[in-house]
C-alpha cells in the first residue's frame, strides 16, 4: 500500500490561523475533486473556524469516558474505515484521553499514513520537543503536550503560518481568539508582544534549519559540490592573536546583514605543533563568538592556509574574514607574501575579507614630520649605500669594456637615487661622493688609481658628483614634501575622527584620548581633574611598577624608573592632560595644541551639561511646589470652611439648637477634619517619596487577605467587583499597609469612571518570578497623549470640582509600589477603559 503524505501547518503561538489555513487547504482541494474529511477539528469557540468547517463531511468523533467526565476524541477506526484521500487532523501534539489505542494524536496520524490517507495538521512551536525549556523561559508556562522533533522533521512538508505580534494582539482585543473574559489575562501573560516575537522568531529559526538540512541532504544525494548561497555563512579565521577580536566583530556584522546569517569562527593548529597560539586570547576569543551567537571550531592541518579554506568549503561557507598579516615588509620579502594571497586563490567562489587591524600597525599614526626621517630609515639608507655599492661594482666590473663608462656612470646614479628615496639626503650624499671615486677607481684610465689622465674625463667625473648631489637632494626635498603633505591629511583626519565620534553620541572624552594615543605612538594618555580619572586609554607609565605612579620626570614617587616620559600638559585650571610614552617633538606639539583647546571647549560643555542636569530636579521641585500651593488654596480651603463653620455654630452664644442640629455640626467637622487629614497625609507620603525616605517594610504577603480588606475600606463587594485570583498564586514580597493603600487608591479610582452596567475586575497572575495585579474598568479610558501625566501630582485629567482630591492617588500609589521594588503601569483595556497593572516580586521558597 501506498504510503500516505504529512503537510504540517506550523504557528508561533494560539491564533495566528493555522486551524482556519488547514480548512482553507481541504476547500482548495475538494474544489479540484479530492476527497476531503474533516477527521478532528477543534474551532475553539471561534466563528469564523467553525463556519469554515461547513461543506465538509465530518468524521463523528468518539466518545471516552474519564474520571465521570465525556471526552471527544478522534475515531481513528472510523477515519480508516471510510479511507478518505486527504484527512484534516487538528493539534498534532494533543494528548489522547485514557482507553484509546495511541496515548498522542501523532501515533494517530502515523497510522492514518501507513494506510495511505494523507494527513494536513497543525502544531505549534512551544509543541516541539527540542523547543519546550526555550519556550517556557521566554513565556514561563511549561508545555506538557509535546511532539518529538524526529516526528515533524519526518513530515512530507511543513509550512510556517505567519502573523506579526501586533496583529496577533489586535486579533486577541477583538475577541477574535479568546473570549472576552479570558482577553486580558492573555494579553498580559502568554501573549505580551515580546513573547510573540520570541515565539516567531523561534518558529521562522527552527522551520529555516529544516530546510537548510534539508538543502543539505539533497545535495549529498546528488553529489552537488558548488557552494549554494541560501543564506550568509562567515568564517572567521581566528590565530590567538590580539586581531581576534577586531575580526570576530567585523565577521559578526557581514553575518548580520542578512536574515539567518552565521558567525563561524576557526583557528586551525599546525600538525608539527611549532606555531602555538596564546591560549588565554583564544578561550576569550571563543567566547566573544558565543556571545555574538556563533559556533567555535578548532582543527589541524599541515597547511594552514588550505586547511582553513578546505572548513570554509565544507562549511558552506559565503564569507571569510582573515586579518592583515602582522609580519614587518622586510619580513614579507624575504619569506613571501603569506596566508593571505594562498587563501585568496585557493577561496573559488567564496567571498574573502582581509581586515586591517591594531596588531598590523598602529591604527592611526601620523607620518614623520618633514626635516627628520627615523634612524632606521638613514642607517637602512647607509647600509644600502655600503653594500649596494660593491655589489653594483662587482657586476659592473664583470662586463666591462671601452664602451661601458655611459651605462656604468648611469648604474651609480640610479644607486644614488635609491638610496636617497631610502635613507634621505646625508646617505645619498655618502652614496654619490663613495660612487664618484669607485667611478675613478675602477673605470677611469689609468685603472685602480685616483688619478685622471685626460682633463675631460676629470671634469665629467665632477659633474656627476654634483649631479648626483643635486638629485639627492631633490628625491630628499620631495621626499620631505611628501611625508609633510601626508602629516597634514592626518592631522586633519584626526580632528575630523574626534569630531565624527562625538557627534554620533560616543563618549568625548574617551574619543579623545584614544584618538591622541593612536595618532601619537604614545603608551597611555589621561585626562585627570584633580586626582580623577575623567578619562584613559593604554597603559600609562609605571602603572605595573608597584608605586604610586610616575612623576613628570619618568619616575616613580617610590623611586622606580619608567619606560617612558610622562608629559602633563594643562587643559583648563583644574584639568591635566596626562601623556605616557616617547616625548614629544615640536611638530606634534603644534597638532597637541588644538587637541587641548578641543578638550577645553568639551570640558566646560560638560560642564553646562552637569549645571542643567543639577537645576533640572530643582526646577521640578518648584513646578510640584507652585502645583501644590495652587492646589492647597482650592482642595483644603473647603474642609477648613466646613470644619470652622461648624464649629462656629456650636460655639455661638445664646444659639437654640436642637441635638439633631447638634449632632449634624458636629458630623460636618468630623468629615471635614478626616478629609484634612488625609490631604495632609497624603502630601506628607508625596513629600516622603520625593525626597526617598519613604519607610517601606518588606515581607511575604497573602494577596487573598489583603484584597478582601481593602474592599471592606471602600465598602464594595461582589456586585461591583470582580475577582480573579487563582487559588495557587503565590505570595508578594511587599509591605501589606502600603500594598494595601496602593489597591484602595487604584480601585477607588477605576470604580468612579466606571458606568453602572459594568463590574470593575481585580485579576492576579503570576509570571517566571512576578506577580501581577490588573485591576480593570470599562470607564472612558485614557487619551494617549495624557497618559504619562496620569502619574504625575496634582493632575486629574480635567476635572475641575473641588471633590476629586490634590491628584495624588496614582502618584502616591507608583511612589509606593517603586519603594517596594515594583512597578505600576497603564494599559488600554481591550474594548474600552483603564488598566493599572502592579508587578511585584514574588517569594521564592
Amino acid at each position: 500500500m501506498k504510503q500516505g503524505r504529512l503537510r504540517v501547518l506550523l504557528g508561533a503561538a494560539p491564533g495566528v490561523g493555522k486551524t482556519y489555513a488547514m480548512l482553507e487547504e481541504g476547500r482548495r482541494l475538494r474544489s479540484l475533486g479530492k476527497d476531503v474529511v474533516v477527521a478532528v477539528v477543534e474551532t475553539h469557540g471561534r466563528a469564523a473556524t467553525k463556519a469554515m468547517t461547513a461543506g465538509f463531511e465530518i468524521i463523528p468523533r468518539t466518545l471516552v469516558s474519564h474520571r465521570g467526565v465525556q471526552l471527544e476524541e478522534m475515531d481513528l477506526d472510523a477515519v480508516i474505515a471510510r479511507a478518505p484521500e486527504y484527512a484534516l487532523v487538528d493539534e498534532l501534539a494533543h494528548t489522547n484521553a485514557p482507553g484509546l489505542a495511541h496515548e498522542k494524536r501523532w501515533r494517530d496520524v502515523e497510522t492514518l499514513l501507513d494506510a495511505g490517507i494523507n494527513v494536513i495538521s497543525t502544531v505549534n512551536i512551544q509543541h516541539i520537543e527540542s523547543l519546550n525549556d526555550v519556550v517556557q523561559a521566554i513565556t514561563g508556562v511549561p508545555q506538557r503536550e509535546t511532539i518529538p522533533d524526529a516526528v515533524l522533521r519526518e513530515a512530507d512538508q511543513i509550512e510556517v503560518v505567519d502573523l506579526a505580534p501586533q496583529a496577533l494582539r489586535d486579533r486577541l482585543s477583538e475577541g477574535v481568539v479568546y473570549p472576552e473574559a479570558r482577553i486580558d489575562a492573555a494579553l498580559s501573560n502568554y501573549f505580551r508582544l515580546g513573547n510573540l516575537t520570541a515565539l516567531r522568531e523561534l518558529a521562522l529559526l527552527w522551520l529555516a534549519d529544516e530546510v537548510d538540512s534539508s538543502l543539505q541532504k539533497y545535495r549529498t544525494e546528488h553529489g552537488i559540490g558548488q557552494k549554494w548561497e541560501a543564506r550568509e555563512r562567515v568564517v572567521v579565521a581566528l590565530t590567538g592573536g590580539p586581531e581576534g577580536e577586531t575580526l570576530l566583530r567585523r565577521g559578526s556584522r557581514i553575518a548580520a546583514r542578512s536574515a539567518g546569517g552565521q558567525l563561524l569562527a576557526v583557528h586551525v593548529t599546525s600538525q608539527d605543533g611549532l606555531r602555538q597560539a596564546n591560549p588565554g586570547a583564544l578561550a576569550a576569543q571563543r567566547s566573544l563568538v558565543e556571545s555574538l551567537g556563533g559556533s567555535f571550531h578548532q582543527v589541524v592541518g599541515s597547511d594552514i592556509p588550505v586547511a582553513l579554506v578546505e572548513f570554509a568549503k565544507a562549511s558552506n561557507a559565503t564569507q571569510l574574514v582573515i586579518g592583515v598579516s602582522r609580519r614587518s615588509r622586510i619580513a614579507a620579502l624575504v619569506t613571501g607574501p603569506g596566508i593571505g594571497s594562498t587563501v585568496i586563490r585557493e577561496s573559488g567562489d567564496i567571498d574573502v575579507h582581509i581586515v586591517n587591524h591594531a596588531a598590523a600597525g598602529s591604527r592611526f599614526s601620523l607620518p614623520h614630520p618633514h626635516g627628520s626621517l627615523t634612524l632606521r630609515r638613514r642607517v637602512y639608507g647607509f647600509l644600502l649605500a655600503f653594500v649596494g655599492g660593491p655589489l653594483l661594482t662587482w657586476l659592473l666590473a664583470s662586463f666591462r669594456n671601452d664602451d661601458s663608462i655611459t651605462s656604468d656612470v648611469l648604474s651609480y646614479q640610479l644607486l644614488v637615487v635609491i638610496v636617497a628615496l631610502v635613507g634621505g639626503i646625508w646617505p645619498a650624499l655618502f652614496a654619490a661622493i663613495l660612487s664618484g671615486f669607485t667611478l675613478d677607481f675602477f673605470f677611469v684610465d689609468p685603472l685602480y688609481t685616483v688619478t685622471v689622465d685626460e682633463p675631460l674625463h676629470l671634469l665629467a667625473l665632477v659633474l656627476y658628483v654634483v649631479i648626483a648631489v643635486l638629485v639627492s637632494i631633490v628625491v630628499d626635498q620631495a621626499a620631505r614634501r611628501s611625508r609633510a603633505a601626508r602629516r597634514s591629511a592626518a592631522e586633519s583626519e584626526l580632528i575630523a575622527g574626534v569630531a565624527g565620534e562625538v557627534l554620533r553620541g560616543q563618549d568625548a572624552f574617551q574619543a579623545f584620548v584614544t584618538r591622541t594615543r593612536e595618532a601619537f605612538g604614545l603608551t597611555g594618555v589621561r585626562i585627570l581633574i584633580g586626582d580623577r580619572v575623567l578619562a584613559t586609554d593604554g597603559e600609562p607609565a609605571g602603572a605595573g611598577a608597584g608605586g604610586d605612579g610616575p612623576t613628570t620626570d619618568g619616575t616613580t614617587t617610590d623611586g622606580a624608573t619608567t619606560d617612558g616620559a610622562v608629559d602633563r600638559v594643562p587643559i583648563n585650571d583644574q584639568a591635566v592632560l596626562e601623556l605616557h610614552g616617547r616625548a614629544l617633538q615640536s611638530s606634534d606639539r603644534r597638532l597637541l595644541g588644538v587637541i587641548v583647546s578641543q578638550l577645553a571647549s568639551a570640558l566646560e560643555h560638560a560642564d553646562l551639561q552637569e549645571t542643567a542636569r543639577e537645576m533640572a530636579p530643582l526646577a521640578a521641585a518648584d513646578k510640584v511646589r507652585s502645583a501644590l500651593l495652587a492646589a492647597v488654596g482650592h482642595d483644603l480651603r473647603r474642609p477648613l470652611a466646613g470644619a470652622t463653620a461648624a464649629v462656629t455654630g456650636l460655639r455661638t452664644p445664646g444659639s437654640t439648637l436642637t441635638d439633631a442640629d447638634r449632632d449634624e455640626l458636629l458630623d460636618t467637622a468630623e468629615t471635614s477634619l478626616k478629609q484634612l487629614t488625609d490631604l495632609l497625609t497624603d502630601l506628607l507620603d508625596v513629600s516622603r517619596v520625593q525626597a526617598g525616605v519613604l519607610a517601606v517594610t518588606l515581607q511575604p504577603v497573602d494577596l487573598d487577605d489583603l484584597v478582601p480588606t481593602a474592599l471592606e475600606e471602600l465598602g464594595v463587594g461582589p456586585e461591583t467587583v470582580d475577582l480573579d485570583i487563582p487559588h495557587d498564586l503565590p505570595q508578594l514580597e511587599a509591605d501589606p499597609g502600603l500594598l494595601e493603600r496602593v489597591i484602595v487608591n487604584v480601585l477607588s479610582n477605576a470604580l468612579k469612571y466606571t458606568p453602572a452596567d459594568h463590574k470593575v475586575v481585580i485579576a492576579a497572575s503570576a509570571f517566571h518570578d512576578t506577580v501581577q495585579v490588573r485591576v480593570i474598568d470599562r470607564g472612558p479610558g485614557v487619551p494617549e497623549d495624557r497618559r504619562e501625566d496620569i502619574f504625575v501630582p496634582f493632575q486629574r485629567l480635567g476635572d475641575t470640582d473641588n471633590t476629586a482630591g490634590l491628584g495624588l492617588g496614582l502618584a502616591l500609589s507608583k511612589g509606593f509600589i517603586e519603594g517596594m521594588n515594583g512597578t505600576l503601569e497603564f494599559e488600554e483595556t481591550p474594548l474600552g477603559g483603564s488598566t493599572m497593572v502592579i508587578t511585584l516580586k514574588a517569594v521564592t521558597a
